[in-house]
């Protein structure tokens, strides 16, 4: 299964949006967001703030994913 890093990246690929982008509106280094990219697991509030932004709820493609009995790296 994709890493949420890799599934906040795919997301923000698909809007066509930038990696400055994200940063401006997380008030944020883009280093931080490269770094969110690489990661297995987030802090939930972020997640949350960047789902937000995003318009995607990455809480229910996880929820979906331990429906359909997919492993969730960093769990």
């Amino acid at each position: 299964m994709e890493s949420i890093g890799q599934r906040i990246k795919r997301e923000l690929e698909r809007q066509e949006r930038s990696v400055t982008w994200l940063a401006r509106k997380l008030s944020c280094h883009r280093t931080n967001i490269y770094n969110i990219f690489l990661r297995d697991n987030i802090d939930v509030k972020l997640l949350i703030r960047i789902s937000h932004i995003l318009h995607h709820n990455f809480l229910k493609d996880i929820s979906d994913d331990l429906d359909a009995g997919q492993d969730c790296p960093g769990v």
